[in-house]
């Protein structure tokens, strides 16, 4: 079958389409937005991986544009509410991950105070779906959720919700959520029902311009076999996770030429973050360690592909300087949206990669990228979460030099990632040439332009429950 699958794969790449060009259409393309979760460059071996073949995320690349300087957050919470919003988690206040259906405490993603993807593309005439993870909405107190956030269908992992066992599985026998309410899918694997679903979606809607959202819950922990390999430790189950990552990336694909719309459909795959820590793997001759939850190149340098066979070339290689608030303002160019007029309420840091994707890197408007985020430094207070830190440290980098800032609003470490890509040679002490120096003064003087305070989260508290958090007096004391 995977054979069958990458076959389908690089027939289409080489121009043996069933849909005449000539009926293609030049209107807006369809989108989908692949991201896996928790995998870094040294598990995708068309970026150099030497312990695991994935073919057909390697073909997807192969048929159009592999980007080498693309910033996501270091985690969970931070990437998936700065790819919504735009905006970097200093802005929106998502800084610490925060699982919203275990913590409770009246804290979600407020669509009605923050931007939304998903509200603007179904308000642009976009068919909307999302199928995976959310994890920032707890569906038991918000069954309309994904709906108030412009999608169309959906079906969800609900996260792990406090007082419900069930809800912690996302693999066999997954607890899901659908417009038909949560329940457990006995004898299924999770990752298929997501890829059924989106399959469906596609089948039902490929005469309409359609956004898909597939935040998939693979590659997280815990790790486990998949229906087509048995392994017996954690490496083994890890490698096994990737390779159905691949399968189910080679489907999708499929199914889009089945719908005869490939060549109007923007595909992007992604990851929201690096590989566990618990997991090494071998990249062009390095070994590794997972990066996830930290800054460093191996957390945040996601995987990034883009293929759109009518308008992007094949095995284009692109060092264009994008982060995840890109996404935002993109996809709504995409649609034919002024995005700056359309969201005056609201503060879009994210620039637009439609021209980088349509005519190459002199196209790119961006001389830095960001990272920021993760971990668990927050706390639910009688004010809601706040985070612990007044300002969190984060990361600058433009094409050759990466800088990093603390949480006193320092300079702390600067690096030529082109001369040392695994950050060991602190330059901060070292800058004895004008390159160096200007590249510095250029990192530093974009810190002046951040507010001194990063935002806790915005939202509106839900009603109180149960399960939530108690709260203390003393702990509204805690910042610093």
């Amino acid at each position: 079958m995977k054979n069958l699958l990458l076959f389908g794969l690089l027939f289409s790449l080489v121009g043996c389409n069933n849909t005449p060009s000539s009926t293609i259409s030049s209107s807006r393309p369809n989108i989908i937005l692949i991201m896996v979760d928790d995998l870094g460059k040294e598990w995708i071996s068309h970026y150099g991986a030497e312990e695991i073949s994935t073919p057909n995320i390697d073909a997807l690349a192969t048929s159009g544009m592999t980007f080498n300087n693309v910033y996501s957050m270091p985690q969970c919470t931070p990437t998936r509410v700065t790819l919504l919003t735009g905006q970097y988690p200093f802005r929106h206040g998502w800084v610490n991950h925060w699982d919203v259906p275990r913590w409770g405490g009246g804290a979600h993603f407020d669509e009605n105070m923050n931007p939304s993807i998903g509200m603007e593309m179904k308000k642009a005439g976009y068919t909307t779906c999302i199928a995976g993870k959310w994890q920032i909405d707890d569906f038991r107190i918000e069954p309309d959720a994904l709906t108030k956030n412009g999608f169309d269908e959906y079906c969800m992992w609900t996260g792990y919700e406090t007082g419900i066992e069930a809800s912690i599985n996302r693999y066999q026998a997954p607890y899901l959520f659908t417009k038909n309410g949560s329940k457990t899918y006995k004898g299924e694997f999770g990752p298929d029902v997501f890829k059924n679903f989106i399959i469906d979606f596609i089948d039902n809607n490929k005469d309409k311009p359609m956004f898909i959202y597939y935040p998939m819950v693979l590659t997280h922990t815990p790790f486990v076999n998949t229906p087509l390999e048995t392994a017996t430790d954690n490496l083994g189950k890890h490698k096994a996770m990737v390779n159905y990552t691949d399968k189910i990336t080679g489907e999708i694909i499929q199914a889009l030429e089945n719908a005869g719309i490939r060549e109007n459909t923007l595909v992007i795959w992604t990851t929201d973050n690096g590989t566990s820590g618990a997991i090494t793997g071998k990249i062009n001759g390095r070994m590794v360690k997972g990066g996830k939850a930290k800054t460093i190149e191996s957390g945040i340098n996601a995987p990034f592909i883009a293929s759109w066979p009518s308008k992007i070339k094949p095995r284009q290689v692109s060092d264009a300087l994008i982060d995840f608030t890109d996404f935002y303002p993109t996809f709504l160019d995409l649609a034919g949206v002024d995005f700056k007029k359309n969201n005056q309420a609201f503060t879009i840091d994210g620039q637009s990669f439609k021209g980088v994707l349509l005519e190459g890197d002199n196209a790119s408007n961006r001389a830095w990228i960001l990272g920021m985020g993760g971990g668990n430094h927050a706390a639910l207070t009688q004010n809601g979460v706040e985070n612990q830190y007044i300002f969190r440290d984060r990361v600058l980098r433009n094409k050759k030099y990466k800088l990093y800032i603390n949480s006193e609003r320092e300079a702390e470490s600067f690096f030529d990632l082109q001369l040392d890509p695994e950050e060991k040679v602190n330059l901060l002490d070292s800058l004895n040439s004008e390159e160096r120096k200007n590249n510095f003064q250029q990192l530093y003087e974009v810190l002046q332009s951040f507010p001194l305070k990063d935002n806790d989260p915005i939202y509106q508290a839900n009603p109180a429950q149960s399960w939530d958090v108690d709260v203390s007096e003393e702990s509204q004391n805690w910042k610093k």
